[in-house]
Parts: C-alpha cells; sequence; structure tokens
C-alpha cells in the first residue's frame, strides 16, 4: 500500500503551535507596518494570510508606534532635570565628611585632656621626678 506522500499530497498532520500567545520584536512590528502601509486592499489581505496575523493586531501596533512618537515628541529637549533626591544625597554625603573631621578633632581633644588629666594627677600626687633637682 502506497503512503500519501508517494501521490504528492500534502500530509494532513497539523503542526502543534507552540502554548502561549505569540511574541513580535520591534523590529518586526515596524516592518510588517511599513510593508503593510504600502500595499492595497488585497495586499493587505495577502500580506495577513502570509504572515498569520489579523488586522486588529496591525491597529493595535499603529496605536503602539503612533503613541510612542507622540511620547518621543512631547519629551523636553536637552538633559533631564536633576534629581532632587541625588542633591539631598550630595549634600548629606558632605555634611557627613565635615562630621567625621570634627569627630577626629574630638577625639584628639579627649585623648589630650586624658594624658592632661593623668599628668595633673602625677603632679598632685607628688610622684613625678623632675630631672635636674636639687636638694
Amino acid at each position: 500500500m502506497a503512503s500519501s506522500k508517494d501521490h504528492g499530497t500534502p500530509d494532513p498532520q497539523v503542526e502543534p503551535r507552540s502554548a502561549g500567545p505569540r511574541r513580535y520584536s520591534a523590529e518586526y512590528k515596524a516592518r510588517i507596518l511599513a510593508e503593510y502601509e504600502t500595499l492595497g486592499k488585497q495586499g493587505k489581505g495577502a500580506l495577513l494570510r502570509r504572515e498569520g496575523l489579523y488586522s486588529s493586531l496591525i491597529m493595535n501596533w499603529r496605536q503602539q508606534r503612533d503613541k510612542g512618537a507622540k511620547a518621543a515628541l512631547a519629551a523636553p529637549a536637552g538633559r533631564p532635570k536633576a534629581d532632587p533626591r541625588d542633591k539631598k544625597i550630595a549634600r548629606m554625603e558632605a555634611e557627613i565628611a565635615r562630621l567625621h573631621v570634627e569627630l577626629g578633632k574630638a577625639q584628639t581633644v579627649i585623648e589630650v585632656q586624658s594624658k592632661l588629666s593623668a599628668l595633673l594627677d602625677q603632679f598632685a600626687t607628688g610622684s613625678v621626678k623632675t630631672t635636674g633637682e636639687t636638694k
């Protein structure tokens, strides 16, 4: 018995599709929109059939493109404004650096005061021996 492939008839088995919605890249969308807009009514239908697309999808892509173009045109020219949080962070970091310097000075003063206090205690108790004492 001969198979259906021997007679040149197509295989009736349908290829399984992947689960989930199809994803289209931005380049693909732009290319299809550009091609779609240059075609006549019959050519548009042929393009949709060839690519397996619906006209509603083309309309959505147009809206996305137009919305993106409007957003790009509405964006202000030049550099974006500085974030006020960045200014606050810079100000706080400068204050932290200043406070570290002050802390270092305070620690030095405390260290000198403790040494002076120990020296004064030694003088008060008379346990300090001075060199060159005469009796």
